[in-house]
């Protein structure tokens, strides 16, 4: 049955995706510390791998009753993955995470620009994009940043705009969890090949293992599971801007992990983010209380097992 998110919802929503950032960047920063002996390719074939054997064995998805469509979204959503993932930890090889994640955030950004319908939202765009400036300008002084790392983070932005649109639309036509299941199936397939000499390796170091499964649990299966099911809830411009939180988490991991010093240019940029995610959740909150017993403006259904 299709229901749609009530205001009440919101606060949860939000959550989600806070829990999903904050997830995904500390995964990132435990994923750094494995680069020097898998290689950055090897890291994220290895990762998606763990994850899909983790949640098939969790969910059993049925892919027999699926219909083509249903395959070929979950295919697109996999690969999406794949891309995303890969070229993002290329580029966190090469430059800090806080930045890495700036310029990658440009593709959710976009797309919520192009998503929004109302002068408000597109504000809120505005706000996060100066503190994406700040968090690059801040990154980059006296410190050249390198041009591969910086075309990397682009190509992941890409396909960062394109996960946000497989994966809602998987959200609306797979019940549960067994899109997002088959869907890491399909990306660690399509990294095999960085995949096996990246197992190769941990077996013959089996003390790698430990911090790989841990990537794979905090990179993966949690962030994609919560992103999910916060995309069901939540209006894809809405969904987009929170991410804004992105650049936010991934500087302080970087700081509390990685050891990379916060100076007053960062904390001003940090500001003007959470300003933006904070703002735009609210308006959504209030657009949706506006029109009691109706959707969320532009709200993706939740489809109901």
């Amino acid at each position: 049955m299709l229901t749609r998110i009530r205001p009440r919802g919101m606060t949860a929503s939000v959550a989600l995706v806070i829990g999903s950032c904050t997830s995904l960047q500390f995964g990132a920063a435990l994923a750094v510390q494995l680069f020097p002996e898998l290689g950055t390719w090897g890291v994220t074939a290895l990762r998606l791998s763990i994850a899909a054997l983790v949640l098939c064995a969790a969910v059993r998805p049925r892919v027999r009753t699926w219909t083509r469509e249903q395959l070929g979204w979950v295919a697109a959503y996999g690969l999406s993955l794949a891309a995303m993932n890969g070229s993002f930890y290329a580029s966190l090889e090469r430059i800090p995470l806080g930045t890495a994640v700036a310029i990658e955030f440009l593709g959710p950004l976009v797309l919520a620009a192009v998503l929004t319908r109302r002068a408000l939202d597109f504000a809120w765009v505005g706000v996060a994009l100066v503190g994406m400036a700040l968090l690059g300008v801040d990154s980059a002084i006296g410190v050249p940043l390198d041009g591969a790392g910086v075309v990397f983070a682009l190509v992941a932005a890409g396909f960062w705009a394109l996960y946000i649109r497989t994966s809602a639309r998987v959200g609306q036509l797979v019940p549960g969890m067994g899109g997002l299941a088959v869907a890491l199936v399909i990306a660690s397939t399509a990294l095999l090949p960085f995949g096996v000499p990246a197992a190769i390796e941990v077996v013959a170091e089996p003390s790698l293992l430990v911090l790989a499964v841990g990537t794979a649990l905090l990179a993966s299966v949690i962030p994609y599971a919560l992103e999910l099911m916060a995309l069901r809830r939540l209006p894809q411009r809405v969904f987009g801007v929170l991410l804004s939180l992105e650049p936010v988490i991934a500087t302080a991991a970087g700081w509390l992990l990685l050891a990379q010093a916060m100076s007053p240019l960062r904390i001003a940029a940090i500001a003007l983010v959470v300003a933006a995610s904070v703002g735009t959740a609210l308006a959504a909150r209030r657009a949706s209380e506006d029109a009691p017993g109706s959707a969320l403006t532009g709200a993706i259904p939740v489809i109901r097992d």
